[in-house]
């Protein structure tokens, strides 16, 4: 007679496949390439800083009211310096610079300036916004920016700062010169402040504007040498975030442009 088993035989749990690591299992792991900085691009054969006229009158002229900003010290950085066309002046009156820019062309340009000007106080570095600060092994009374910030982002303005208050003496300055101001910038580019200011002459502008936005797109390249305009408060709450206060003033020689003080408090 056959007996009947009460043992059960024990099922084993099986998890349910995850269809999407199957899926996923063979896939390659991808690197992550930060993204090509387009003004390192735009700059790389350029060999001009431009300047509103490129004449020694009128850049000597530019210099002395950044030289009045910049307000003493002996030693200090030009971020940005481009073919050293203000740097040059400012040697007159510091007693050793450096000059940093990330265009190859421009240091070229800045190299024969310097030579030609009989500058022995200046040294010369290739390095953008975020290499600039592993190639200093000193501090400086000043550290300015002639129409260089445009070309950074809020963000990057943010660190740029933040690197400066590491490489700044106790009583230095921070100066940014020639910031696009965004409440007169697009006044300037609808002409508003040129002698023969009219409506036909705004709307000419605002149709090469258009077009000008149309073709950069298409190939994919900046529209213009401007860059980013940035709000003098926002750049301000950057710099209080540093205990640096900051004041405000109008450039001279670019009426839709400021410029930026910031001290330590």
């Amino acid at each position: 007679m056959e007996v009947e088993s009460n043992e059960k035989t024990e099922k084993t749990y099986t998890k349910p496949k995850n269809i999407w690591e199957d899926f996923f299992k063979d896939k390659t792991e991808k690197t992550y390439t930060k993204p090509k900085n387009i003004w390192e691009d735009f700059f790389k054969d350029k060999t001009h800083g431009g300047h509103r006229y490129s004449s020694e009158e009128f850049l000597a002229m530019e210099a002395r009211e950044k030289l009045f900003h910049l307000d003493g010290g002996s030693t200090l950085l030009d971020f940005g310096c481009g073919a050293a066309e203000l740097l040059t002046y400012y040697a007159q009156k510091y007693e050793q610079l450096v000059g940093a820019d990330f265009s190859q062309s421009m240091l070229e340009e800045a190299g024969k300036r310097i030579e030609r000007n009989k500058c022995q106080n200046i040294d010369l570095i290739l390095a953008n916004h975020e290499t600039l600060w592993e190639n200093l092994d000193t501090s400086f009374d000043r550290i300015t920016a002639a129409g260089v910030i445009q070309y950074l982002t809020y963000q990057e303005v943010d660190t740029f700062i933040a690197n400066s208050s590491e490489h700044l003496n106790i009583d230095g300055k921070i100066v940014f010169f020639d910031i696009l101001d965004p409440r007169l910038y697009p006044l300037w580019k609808l002409g508003i402040f040129a002698p023969n200011a009219g409506v036909l002459k705004a709307l000419y502008r605002i149709g090469c504007d258009f077009r000008d936005s149309v073709l950069a797109t298409l190939g994919n390249h900046p529209r213009n040498i401007y860059g980013y305009s940035h709000n003098p408060y926002e750049i301000q709450k950057i710099a209080n975030k540093y205990d640096f206060e900051m004041r405000y003033v109008q450039s001279m020689y670019y009426e839709y442009k400021y410029h930026a003080i910031m001290s330590r408090t």
